[in-house]
């Protein structure tokens, strides 16, 4: 991760309220299956259940897979329950919402949590090991140093363009980023530019009135509007159509959009944070970009650099993410897994796909070379399921986690035709948390 423009300019009036001099909280659990587990709260909202995608992963059969979540907010932490099943209870209450107090427990089945505050404030270099379960940091040179600037980039009133390759971790860095700035309190809202149809994508922007368009039958606010006062993460900007890209380019010079059919001009704050796994310069050359919209976005880059650049940084990731889907997993398993791994001479694939394939070998119990990298070496998709039958030298765990993968993959992809595209009425749809079916998404090359 390299930064390409100096820093020389920052906001000197910013709101003395920033998470900086708030202090980070502990979440420990103090009963049930899990008991023993710890999660620092800091710089992002923590989400809890039995999903492996959890910040706090319960294994309490009680638990829903998405049970709740703690979310910062100006007045303090916010517990929400997210539709359980057996309800989340604070201080012996059942509740759907509460802003927690330290030390009061909070019961989720079988489990019981505790909250406590840290002497430190957020963002202090203690919270590196929070972010660090999150899979976004390490000991190497690069992350380390635009990490150490990380407060500054955060603070500063620039446009900021993360350029990187799929899964080395821009959507994690825009958070931290978001959440490390006087803008924290106020909404992040995250676009993916690649996975929204051409036809939607301005809607998704701008919003639009009622009858702009066939189907519009309310008014609708767009991204920038709904992060008024916040952030708005462009993910894979470089997938924006170019007819919509001058479009962009008015509301970064002068902060002001018109909702598709409307006519008024509405003024509109926030932090812009643009991401991308294209070469934009590049893109200008061939036409495919407006080079008037790359030169504003370009003000502070930060590069993300794939993993096969960081190679040091392997053998501590794969430790972490061993111990979130599993909290007692076995040491020597770990170091094996390590070996078959951190020893290869190309990782092939990046943070996202090391996660997946150390998931994979916990869950299975295996760490046989061909099965845990098969995965990150396929261009796209996952093996064709063989209809049940059995394949000699390949075990039952394997063939049903094959069966279960394709199956899952075909439900997706009739999800999002149902869907139009739209992740967030897929989500509602299918029932299922917004975070866990875009990373479902991910894991099965549908979503750049």
């Amino acid at each position: 991760m390299e930064v390409e423009n100096e820093l020389q300019t920052f906001v000197a009036d910013a709101s003395p309220e920033t998470p900086a001099e708030r202090n980070a909280f502990q979440l420990s659990v103090v009963g049930g299956p899990s008991v023993g587990a710890v999660h620092i709260i800091d710089l992002r909202d923590c989400r809890i259940g039995k999903a492996q995608t959890n910040d706090v992963r319960l294994a309490d059969p009680s638990a829903s897979r998405f049970h709740c979540v703690i979310e910062w907010t100006p007045r303090g932490l916010l517990l929400r329950d997210l539709g359980s099943t057996n309800g989340t209870q604070v201080g012996g209450c059942f509740v759907q919402s509460a802003y927690l107090a330290p030390m009061v427990p909070i019961q989720i089945g079988a489990s019981t949590l505790r909250l406590t505050s840290l002497d430190r404030p957020l963002g202090s270099a203690g919270a590196t090991p929070a972010a660090y379960d999150r899979g976004i940091l390490g000991s190497s040179q690069a992350i380390q140093k635009v990490m150490a600037l990380l407060p500054r980039i955060a603070r500063a009133g620039f446009i900021v363009l993360l350029e990187g390759e799929t899964g080395t971790g821009k959507t994690l860095l825009a958070e931290m980023i978001h959440q490390a700035g006087p803008r924290a309190s106020a909404p992040f809202v995250s676009v993916d530019c690649g996975s929204i149809p051409p036809n939607l994508i301005e809607s998704e922007l701008f919003g639009h009135e009622r009858g702009a368009f066939t189907g519009a039958a309310e008014r609708r606010v767009g991204a920038f509007e709904a992060a008024s006062g916040g952030t708005v993460f462009l993910d894979e900007i470089g997938e924006l159509p170019l007819a919509l890209q001058p479009k962009l380019l008015r509301v970064l010079e002068e902060r002001i959009i018109k909702r598709v059919g409307g006519q008024r001009a509405i003024s509109v704050d926030m932090k812009i944070i643009a991401a991308t796994n294209r070469d934009l310069q590049k893109e200008v050359a061939s036409g495919q970009f407006r080079a008037d919209l790359y030169y504003r976005l370009d003000s502070l880059r930060v590069r993300l650099p794939p993993l096969r650049e960081r190679r040091e940084d392997i053998p501590g990731l794969i430790e972490k993410f061993a111990r979130r889907v599993q909290s007692d997993v076995n040491p020597n398993f770990v170091q094996k897994l390590i070996l078959t791994l951190a020893r290869r001479p190309d990782w092939p694939g990046n943070v996202r796909e090391l996660r997946n394939a150390v998931e994979k070998a916990i869950l299975l119990g295996d760490v046989t070379p061909g099965l845990v990298i098969e995965e990150t070496e396929r261009v796209r998709g996952f093996p064709v399921d063989n209809g049940g039958q059995f394949q000699a030298g390949t075990s039952f765990h394997s063939a049903k986690e094959r069966a279960v993968a394709a199956w899952e993959r075909e439900f997706l992809q009739s999800l999002l035709s149902h869907s139009a595209g739209n992740l967030s009425h897929a989500a509602r749809v299918a029932q299922m948390d917004r975070t866990h079916l875009r990373e479902l998404l991910r894991r099965h090359r549908l979503l750049a």
